[in-house]
């Protein structure tokens, strides 16, 4: 792994590229803004040491904690003095987040640092010392109410997403920004070009998303990472209560000490649009990003673990689905880890390809990465595969029919029946795949005689009698094999720090450029969940109400399965298993119930390389096992791995 260093010639090179801009036109001028570019790649020269470091308050225009004063959100920027001293203009990379004072960023949780007059010193991760010698300016705003802005947070909703917007703004010439949080003289970016890439992780790259849907001008691309689509679903699951607390809480937990004395309205609005029952608020509807993702112009680079069980994976599927009939550029990531950035799982492979994307879409750099492979998939741990478009090209939404014990083409018939028990999960119902436990229900094929792919995300469909006047429901795909996996949910969610440390970028006394290598921790399975979905039957109308269900009445209710990209390989089986509450993903329903399941009116929808027609046959010994009703391909106890209890 190479560390990248500047070199101190900057002045040589700005001359030059003024020289280019010259001689080539509009086209060179745009690629070599800054005047580092060489070879189709911008190049270190410019002095991190000697960068400009400074913060900036810009007036959002929206008065969140009713002190009578408009809110100013602080934009600390780090940029290099030498393009601007030459003439030159530069783009902006900018992480808007809540996480600055209170929680850290990054691996190692780094926060914001200031000197005794308050200028910004530590930027937290890497994108300062990487990319401010390549002649970027890095700019890290504090969300409303939090570290030092006026204002509230409001978990996703137009206080927090006007915190970025208005940055944006300013760095266009439409806001105003100003040189203290009160006060002060005006600032103008005389140095920015306009152009701005948003990245982060968690929160950070949802209000990337919530930005982008706004449409801003100016804003040419955003990274999101492990990011939130709808904040509906990090919360709740077709009416199912997530274990994800409570908006307000989360509120809680990232403000500053100012907003916490005068933002209780707030607090008391977010509990208030966001009730236990499940019901599509218009909260809920006012920070669904997917809803505006037809006003997106930016180009979109998603990162996302299959494994993540913070941000749950139908926020990354339904956001990439709803931004297919945009026409923007797309690429996607996804590896098998838990919530983790791929800073810490590919190090080197993602930071030349973040370079290249920002090269091209705010340098203009035209350097092919926008014609290369659309997705990344890690297939296990660090081996990795590529594809031209995602879902997989030939992915077809594939009908697979439920019989007793059994997935199969064939129409569904039967029934089946559990008693929702909340002590256990999905580990303890893929552990007991073969065994009949009344807690659950399991349809498997027959041992698979070649691979099995699923690329996109999926959708159940049940028909069930409750026992009671409420029910929750919960669909697991499993893959029934032995395999080795990034270990998920271990305390690093698939990754461990070295000894080590591998710098990226330049350094100074106050913000380091080297960061804690990490590997793989891996773990040995005999089964792999690898999609989810959960449900109330109260909401089997609809979102908008739930209803008190009649004990012995039948309902049909259709619930989408998150996003995956997997391989079930020859040799393994396919398990769907139905059951109540997911034990620490879910939370139980008010009763006990125990729902029988029309089997001839329930279905599974997945998203099938090749379709259907390429479904593989079951080896005979499958075949004859599920003729029988019997579980396939194996025979005793599923034994269940240590590391997952």
């Amino acid at each position: 792994m190479n560390t990248r260093r500047s070199r101190p010639f900057a002045v040589v090179t700005t001359l030059l590229a003024a020289l280019t801009v010259a001689l080539l036109g509009p086209t060179a001028a745009y690629a070599s803004t800054a005047g580092t570019v060489r070879k189709g790649v911008s190049q270190p020269v410019y002095s991190y040491a000697n960068a400009v470091r400074e913060t900036v308050w810009v007036d959002t225009g929206l008065d969140g904690d009713g002190n009578g004063r408009t809110d100013r959100v602080a934009a600390d920027i780090i940029r290099p003095g030498e393009p601007a001293a030459a003439g030159l203009k530069i783009p902006v990379i900018m992480d808007a987040s809540p996480y600055y004072s209170c929680c850290g960023r990054g691996n190692e949780s780094q926060l914001k640092t200031y000197d005794s007059k308050g200028r910004p010193v530590q930027f937290p991760l890497y994108y300062d010392n990487y990319f401010v010698p390549r002649g970027y300016a890095v700019v890290l705003v504090d969300l409303a109410g939090t570290n030092r802005s006026d204002g509230c947070v409001d978990v996703g909703g137009p206080s927090d997403v006007t915190s970025a917007k208005a940055v944006i703004d300013w760095l266009n010439g439409r806001a105003r920004g100003y040189s203290t949080r009160t006060g002060g003289s005006t600032v103008r970016p005389t140095w920015a070009n306009g152009s701005v890439g948003m990245i982060g992780k968690s929160w950070d790259g949802t209000i990337a998303n919530g930005v982008a849907a706004t449409g801003v001008q100016g804003l040419k691309t955003i990274v999101p990472i492990s990011a939130i689509s709808s904040w509906y679903d990090y919360y709740r699951s077709s009416g199912s209560p997530l274990y994800s607390g409570t908006p307000a809480d989360l509120a809680g937990e990232v403000e500053s000490s100012a907003a916490a004395s005068h933002c209780s309205a707030v607090q008391n609005a977010l509990a208030a649009g966001s009730p236990y029952n499940g019901d599509w608020t218009a909260l809920w509807q006012q920070r669904d990003y997917v809803a505006n993702a037809a006003k997106v112009r930016a180009s979109v680079f998603v990162v996302h673990g299959m494994q993540d069980l913070n941000v749950r994976d139908i926020n990354f599927s339904q956001w990439w689905t709803a931004l297919a009939t945009t026409g923007v550029d797309r690429k996607i990531w996804l590896s098998q880890t838990g919530h983790v950035d791929p800073f810490d799982y590919r190090r080197g492979a993602w930071v030349d390809t973040l370079h290249n994307w920002f090269d091209h879409y705010l340098l203009g750099v035209d350097n092919g990465i926008q014609n290369g492979p659309v997705a990344d998939v890690e297939r296990s741990p660090d081996q990795w595969t590529q594809d031209r478009t995602w879902p997989a090209p030939g992915t077809v939404t594939s009908t697979l029919n439920l019989t007793p014990g059994a997935l199969t083409t064939a129409p569904g018939s039967g029934t089946a029946s559990f008693t929702d028990d909340p002590s256990r999960g999905e580990n303890d119902w893929a552990a007991d795949a073969d065994l009949s436990t009344p807690d659950k229900t399991a349809f498997t094929t027959g041992t698979l005689t070649r691979d099995l792919r699923m690329s996109g995300d999926g959708s159940i469909t049940l028909t069930a009698t409750p026992s009671t006047d409420s029910a929750h429901l919960s669909a697991v795909l499993v893959d029934l094999g032995p395999a080795t996996i990034r270990n998920y949910q271990g305390s690093g969610e698939g990754i461990g720090n070295l000894a080590t440390r591998s710098c990226w970028g330049d350094s100074t006394a106050g913000d380091s450029a080297c960061f804690l290598d990490t590997a793989a921790d891996t773990a040995q399975v005999d089964y792999t969940v690898f999609s989810r979905g959960w449900a109330d039957l109260g909401h089997y109308a609809g979102l908008d109400r739930s209803v008190s269900l009649t004990p012995g009445q039948t309902y049909s209710i259709t619930f989408k399965l998150a996003g995956t990209d997997h391989v079930v390989p020859a040799g393994h089986r396919l398990a769907l298993i139905v059951a109540g509450t997911d034990n620490g993903l879910i939370d139980p329903p008010s009763t006990t119930p125990t729902v029988a399941l029309d089997l001839a009116k329930s279905s599974v929808q997945l998203p099938l390389a090749g379709g259907a027609g390429k479904l593989p046959h079951l080896s005979e010994h499958g075949r004859a096992a599920v003729l029988h009703g019997l579980p396939a391909g194996r025979s005793g106890t599923a034994a269940r791995p240590e590391t997952f209890r």
